[in-house]
């Protein structure tokens, strides 16, 4: 099946999204994610190579908590997921779920 026998009563605790997604608009999956009452406060941290300007303004209006620009080297890649990691997971205190 779709979700390949995985537990959909356990959430995430982020979600990083690229925009350019093989079978779907990563816009569009950041509106489903906003338009549910179930991850609707789910941070959503945009990481994407996308730098157009209209991408960023999108992403803020339809709620995304971040937009960071993807590293395309290998090992800023590595650092930046661990950043991002410490500051969301670590650091940031998140409201409680809902």
């Amino acid at each position: 099946g779709t979700h390949d026998g995985r537990d959909l009563s356990v959430m995430p605790q982020l979600v990083l999204l690229d925009l350019k997604l093989p079978k779907v608009d990563g816009l569009e999956v950041l509106r489903k994610l906003r338009s549910s009452q179930r991850t609707r406060r789910l941070p959503v941290v945009v990481f994407t190579s996308s730098s157009e300007e209209e991408d960023v303004i999108s992403s803020y209006s339809l709620g995304a908590n971040s937009y960071v620009r993807k590293p395309v080297e290998f090992e800023q890649f590595l650092e930046a997921t661990k950043q991002l990691g410490l500051y969301w997971l670590v650091l940031n205190e998140a409201p409680p779920a809902e």
